[in-house]
């Protein structure tokens, strides 16, 4: 039998907006290089492989060029696409086991509710030349375990970015989050992120970027129930609350291509 494997839209309502993510259902186990090779042809950011299991499924995210420890645009896609299927009722929560522990996701209404760890950042020096790969002026520099977070003034800033990928590649990081207040009342915060050195010059919405921008706005604000821009081209809403350690993070999501993966013995 053929692995199904899907296209969604993470956190949109609208085709063709948001972040896209393959979502492929495993009919079988597959090698690390044969799920690697089946990312690289799906050219997303990253590609969710599930595996049915007793109480839920394995999780695993691919870029195209590197397995990533946290993924949220994918694992929303992944619980979307349960759902659509129904391989899980309306009701059921999604399960999901991953490098990060165990995820979960459930509906509301037309949203999904995923529970992420809340990943903080700490107030850090800005290494050499991060400010200028960027094209923006700090006004705070943190990092976590993945990511640099860095804050500038306005969200003007944020929106005319221009970051040089190739100098930005160059800092070892995952990734790039950058950050402002929102100057619309209909959100609290805007970001971009960039992940060269991982494959995803510009990652179009980011939910693990949010359990990191969750905790930081949250004592920047005094609100543990946020909403979120991601202003890339593409753009999308990220509904966030912050819970001690976890970080809810809520999304809607729309399929735009379902297919198999035709076998070949290459890469199993």
């Amino acid at each position: 039998m053929w692995p199904p494997i899907y296209q969604v839209n993470s956190f949109t309502a609208r085709p063709f907006t948001g972040n896209p993510a393959g979502v492929c259902i495993l009919t079988g186990r597959k090698s690390d290089r044969w799920m690697q090779n089946a990312a690289r042809e799906m050219n997303v950011s990253e590609t969710a492989f599930l595996r049915e299991q007793d109480d839920g499924y394995s999780l695993r995210w691919f870029t195209p060029v590197v397995e990533v420890e946290l993924c949220g645009h994918a694992t929303l896609a992944a619980a979307h696409i349960l759902w659509e299927t129904g391989r899980l009722k309306r009701n059921d929560t999604a399960r999901f086991h991953t490098r990060s522990g165990l995820l979960t996701a459930e509906r509301d209404g037309a949203w999904i509710r995923m529970d992420f760890p809340a990943e903080p950042e700490k107030e850090t020096a800005p290494p050499p030349g991060l400010a200028e790969a960027l094209g923006v002026r700090p006004v705070y520099v943190g990092r976590n375990r993945f990511d640099y977070l860095v804050q500038v003034e306005t969200e003007r800033e944020i929106r005319d970015m221009k970051p040089d990928f190739t100098r930005l590649a160059a800092v070892p990081s995952r990734g790039f989050i950058v950050t402002s207040r929102s100057r619309s009342r209909e959100f609290d915060f805007v970001s971009r992120f960039f992940a060269p050195s991982v494959g995803v010059p510009e990652d179009p919405v980011t939910g693990s970027a949010h359990c990191c921008l969750a905790p930081f706005w949250e004592k920047k604000l005094g609100k543990s129930r946020m909403n979120s821009f991601q202003a890339s081209a593409r753009s999308g809403i990220v509904l966030v609350e912050t819970a001690g350690d976890r970080v809810v993070i809520a999304g809607q999501a729309v399929t735009i291509l379902k297919g198999e993966i035709i076998e070949t013995s290459a890469g199993k």
